[in-house]
Formats: C-alpha cells, sequence, structure tokens
C-alpha cells in the first residue's frame, strides 16, 4: 500500500483551508484517511501552519512520500530538508 502526506481541502467556496493528512495513494483528494498530522491556513496573515512533527517523522520513517505541495510545508514547518523524502508521483 503506498501512503501519501497530502492536502486535503476544507473551508467554504472561495475560502480553502488545508488539512495535512497521511492517506492511502488510491484514496480521491477529500476521502478517506488516515490519519490528520496538521493543518494550513494560506488566507490569513501570517500564514498559519501547524504540523506534528512527531508523528510527520513516523509516518516518513515508515515509507510515507509526501506531494510536492505537502513536502513544501513539511520543510517549513521546521523539518530539515535532507529529513524530507523526494515527491511521489
Amino acid at each position: 500500500m503506498a501512503v501519501h502526506i497530502r492536502l486535503r481541502r476544507a473551508g467554504k467556496t472561495k475560502a480553502p483551508t488545508y488539512r495535512v493528512v497521511i492517506a492511502d495513494s488510491r484514496s480521491p483528494r477529500n476521502g478517506r484517511f488516515i490519519e490528520n498530522i496538521g493543518h494550513y491556513n494560506p488566507r490569513t496573515e501570517p500564514v498559519e501552519l501547524v504540523i506534528d512533527e512527531e508523528r510527520a517523522r513516523h509516518w516518513i520513517k515508515s515509507g510515507a512520500r509526501p506531494t510536492a505541495t505537502a513536502r513544501m510545508l513539511l520543510v517549513k514547518s521546521g523539518l530539515p530538508d535532507s529529513e524530507v523524502p523526494p515527491v511521489a508521483r
């Protein structure tokens, strides 16, 4: 089973917020997920980004691969660039 770290859209029309989740790669974007590890709100000033780094490290060690945007957010949240694996395809 391929597991990805990706964003799940929440919020209302034209006012999105996102949850950073661990999900099976076959699940749809807003479908079933395994665990919620944080949230991201790009519409606030400053941008609100909260990620549970301990859980993110656990899932990365277990083989989870982030999407491009999720990888960028993991690095911004404080995980070293060398710890975060390359982008999932």
